[in-house]
Order: C-alpha cells, then sequence, then structure tokens
C-alpha cells in the first residue's frame, strides 16, 4: 500500500473527566458505570496525540479542532501573539468586515481603536473580532485615518453630520475634527481666553458677556440705553434752532462799531453737553474697566470693537480740551476751531457699532462680511474693470455731441459707476445711439457682475445665522448654560467657544 501522499490530522475527541456532562448526554445508556473509567488515563490526554492518516494527496496538515483547554478564556479580552505589532485585527461593522494589523491602531494610543482597555468592550472572543454597529460607508475614512498617519478624508457618499457623529465616537481627537472641519469648509470659530484671576474673570464675565448670568444682562441692557441716548442727542444737536444757538454768538464791540463772530462760551451749561457728559462718563468706565480686568492687554487693542469704544469717546475730550484753550486764548482763529470741532463730531457717529456688542444680528453681519472679504474684493475689481470700459465707451461714443455731459473719461466714471449699481441717477445719460447702446450693456454688465458673488455672501450668511441660531437652542435648554459656563471657568483657558460645546461641528448637532 502506498502511503507516501497520506498526511497527519490532529483529532480532538471528548474528555470524559467531567461526568456530570457525561450523563447528560442523550446518546449513553441508563446504566452505564462510570466507575470503570476511574483511575484510568484521562482519554484526552491519550486521544489529542492520535494521528489520522489519510490519503487525500497532499501534504499539508490540517486541524479539525483544538482541544478545551486550548482555547483562550471566552471572557479574555483579546488574543495576545508573539508578535502582537503584525497581529493581524478583524472589524466587523455592522456585517461588514474590515481586517487591518494592530500597530496600525496602536499608532494612536488615544483614540478608541488604538486603546487596549476602550476597545475591549467591543471584543467578541467567539468570533475572535470588534463589532461595532455603526456606519458601515463611514469606517473607510476613520480607518483610512490610522492607515495615513493621522489624515482625515470623508468618504464621498457620507454625510458631514454623520461623519462628524463617526469621528466623536471613535475619539479621534480635537486635531481630527479640526482637520476635517477645516477640508470641509468650516470657519474655524475663535478662541476666548478668560482671565485666570477669579476677581477680574468675574468682572469680565459681567461686561462681556450678557449671557452669563442676570447681572450681566442687565449691564447690557445700560451700555444699549445710553449709546441710544448717545445717538439721539448728536442727530438733535444738529437741528437748526440748536445748533445756531450753540455754536455761534454775535459779539458787537462799541467801540470799534464792529461785530465778530465767536464761539459761545456756555458749553458747560448747555444740556446737550451735560448728557453728553453723562453717556462719556459710563463709556469711558466700561472701556477702562474691561481694559483693567482682560485677559490679554495686546488682544485688547487688537479687537474692533475696542477700537471702536476709544475712537468714539476720543471727540468729546478733543472737544473739551478745545473748548478750554479758547477760553484761555480767545484770540485764536475761531474759523479753523468750528472746522476742526465739525469734523471730530462727525466720529461720533460710529457709537452707532457699539450696539454691535450687544446686538447678534449686527455681529452676523459682521462675521458674514469678514468671511466674504475674498468675494466682496473680486465685486469690487469686477466693478472697477467695468468702469474703466464703458466710462471710455461712453466718452468716445458722445465726443461729437454738443450737448454731451461726458467731457472726459473721468466724467464718466459717476455715470458707469451708477448704471452698473442700477441706481440711475439720472443726472448724467447718453443722448446718441451710440451712447444708448453702450448704457445697455454697461447695465447688463452690471447685473451679472453684482450676482456672480452675492450667493457666496449669502451662503456665509445663512451659515452663521444658523450656526447663532443653534447656540441659542443650546443655550435654552435646562442647565446647559450654566454647565458650559461652568466649564470655561474650570478651564481658566482658551475655549471653542462661551456657548459651544469643544470640538463640536458648527453646522450640525453632534449626537454624543
Amino acid at each position: 500500500m502506498d502511503v507516501s501522499g497520506w498526511k497527519e490530522m490532529e483529532v480532538a475527541l471528548v474528555n470524559f473527566d467531567n461526568s456530570d456532562e457525561v450523563l447528560e448526554e442523550s446518546g449513553y445508556p441508563a446504566d452505564f458505570d462510570l466507575a470503570s473509567l476511574k483511575g484510568r488515563p484521562s482519554c484526552s490526554s491519550h486521544l489529542s496525540n492520535w494521528r489520522v492518516l489519510t490519503n487525500d494527496g497532499t501534504n499539508h496538515e490540517t486541524i479539525f479542532c483544538k482541544l478545551p483547554g486550548d482555547y483562550s478564556d471566552p471572557q479574555a479580552s483579546e488574543p495576545v501573539a508573539m508578535n502582537e505589532g503584525n497581529q493581524r485585527v478583524i472589524i466587523n461593522i455592522a456585517g461588514l468586515r474590515f481586517e487591518t494589523q494592530l500597530k496600525t491602531l496602536n499608532q494612536f494610543p488615544e483614540t478608541l481603536l488604538g486603546d487596549r482597555e476602550k476597545r475591549v468592550q467591543f471584543f467578541d472572543s467567539m468570533r475572535n473580532e470588534y463589532f461595532f454597529d455603526r456606519n458601515r460607508p463611514s469606517f473607510d475614512g476613520i480607518l483610512y485615518y490610522y492607515q495615513s498617519g493621522g489624515k482625515i478624508r470623508r468618504p464621498a457618499n457620507v454625510p458631514i453630520d454623520v461623519f462628524a457623529d463617526e469621528i466623536s465616537f471613535y475619539e479621534l481627537g480635537v486635531e481630527a475634527m479640526d482637520q476635517f472641519r477645516e477640508d470641509e469648509g468650516f470657519i474655524k470659530d475663535p478662541k476666548t481666553q478668560l482671565p485666570k484671576n477669579d476677581f477680574h474673570r468675574q468682572f469680565w464675565l459681567l461686561f462681556e458677556y450678557p449671557e452669563s448670568s442676570s447681572a450681566a444682562r442687565g449691564v447690557a441692557v445700560v451700555s444699549v440705553l445710553v449709546v441710544v441716548i448717545s445717538i439721539t442727542i448728536f442727530c438733535l444737536e444738529t437741528l437748526p434752532e440748536f445748533r445756531e444757538e450753540r455754536e455761534l454768538k454775535v459779539v458787537r464791540d462799541p467801540s470799534l462799531n464792529l461785530s465778530k463772530t465767536v464761539l459761545s462760551h456756555n458749553m458747560f451749561t448747555d444740556p446737550f453737553f451735560m448728557v453728553e457728559s453723562t453717556c462719556i462718563i459710563w463709556f469711558t468706565f466700561e472701556l477702562v474697566l474691561r481694559f483693567v480686568v482682560c485677559p490679554s492687554k495686546t488682544g485688547f487693542f487688537r479687537n474692533i470693537m475696542n477700537i471702536i469704544d476709544i475712537i468714539s469717546i476720543i471727540p468729546y475730550f478733543v472737544t473739551l480740551i478745545t473748548e478750554l484753550v479758547q477760553e484761555t486764548e480767545p484770540s485764536a482763529q475761531q474759523n479753523m476751531s468750528l472746522a476742526i470741532l465739525r469734523i471730530i463730531r462727525l466720529v461720533r457717529v460710529f457709537r452707532i457699532f457699539k450696539l454691535s456688542r450687544h446686538s447678534k444680528g449686527l455681529q452676523i453681519l459682521g462675521q458674514t462680511l469678514k468671511a466674504s472679504m475674498r468675494e466682496l474684493g473680486l465685486l469690487i475689481f469686477f466693478l472697477f474693470i467695468g468702469v474703466i470700459l464703458f466710462s471710455s465707451a461712453v466718452y468716445f461714443a458722445e465726443v461729437d455731441e454738443p450737448e454731451s455731459h461726458f467731457s472726459s473719461i473721468p466724467d464718466g466714471f459717476w455715470w458707469a459707476v451708477v448704471t452698473m449699481t442700477t441706481v440711475g441717477y439720472g443726472d448724467m445719460c447718453p443722448t446718441t445711439p451710440g451712447g444708448k447702446i453702450v448704457g445697455t450693456l454697461c447695465a447688463i454688465a452690471g447685473v451679472l457682475t453684482i450676482a456672480l458673488p452675492v450667493p457666496v455672501i449669502v451662503s456665509n450668511f445663512n451659515y452663521f445665522y444658523h450656526r447663532e441660531t443653534e447656540n441659542e437652542e443650546k443655550q435654552n435648554i435646562p442647565g446647559e448654560t450654566d454647565k458650559l459656563l461652568a466649564s470655561v471657568i474650570s478651564g481658566m483657558g482658551s475655549t471653542d467657544s462661551l456657548n459651544k460645546t469643544n470640538g463640536g461641528c458648527s453646522r450640525e448637532k453632534s449626537r454624543k
């Protein structure tokens, strides 16, 4: 008999040492004597080494199964190989199996799959695999994050909010979330710093964050009222009956039989000045206090809102100094003083921007304009090109017309701007057929030029508006605001936002 092609296979038989299991087997007779087996060697100790020869024409050895003692404990976490780095791991995502090496996952030990203690709760010892009942298409991007060494890529067929949830579930970290948001075109939320001193922090929250407490909301209401009063006074004092009485006074000199106009010196008793002084006292107190308790002095002056606050109070002190100088030096030039005061008082109109500190709508508008600077630059550039082209064209089309309004190309700039922006004042218009054709083309080009970047600006506005709406919804949740404020205060450092959870995605509500 030719046995050269036979092979040996290891067969595992039942261990008869456990008499309880034998009695439960239905294939044995009721009078089966277990005593006859006592004192004999274990069947498994002998039969585990038996070899069965089969003639299948192969030289490979196949293991039918292993003995119970060869299995690891079912409660154990995961099998440990001699070379753990090269061990292959099977990950089952809702029925779809992925296979990778353990060393690939160990690159990021802080993540769910990279930490042995975190992933062990998902280990199925019966199937020798990890099971996650999560979104299957998203795991392509999650696994690529480990394979690429930290690059996050969203699969094309996975929605943004679903993939953001998967990033949070697998605990890829804040850096991965920031990278994902940047790749998807999200605008990074500015980080907010809080003072480390407890006393300073309380005042900073009081004047900077109206939503932090009831007292802060009261301070915000007072600030808005003072701004409104100041703007009202600024408008009323320009009425003719008040302006002539306050600014000018005719003085008669009997000796020289002459009259001269001088500044009125009763400014300190003027009701408008008294109300204005009260408003300036509040503005100055608020500005100085916020500067003293701010977490960063250099960052304080880089904030556009603080610059507006400084500019809004400068005209008052300049006007006050000028009036005091006029009292001590009556011979100073009155006309020059009037011109300077008018220009300086005009700067007071910037106080209206102080309302944006307490107005979410103005903040959204400012953020939209800031995010759309590139599109606005393109709009101005296209408008500039159109103005040059059409002003030149209408000049040469109207150059032979005696009653033409276009005496030169620069004179046509105003007409081109008004026509391209579809305003059309009518103060300048072409009269020749050629000029009217140029005007028609100018109007059509203006509509197209303005319409091109507008959708991008509108999209940015919708993004900031919905983000602010989501933040307000979070604040309406009972205890949510207190929880966020407590986490910010306890951190004593930078946070993504006072009203946003760390690592959250701005466009969608994270389901953690």
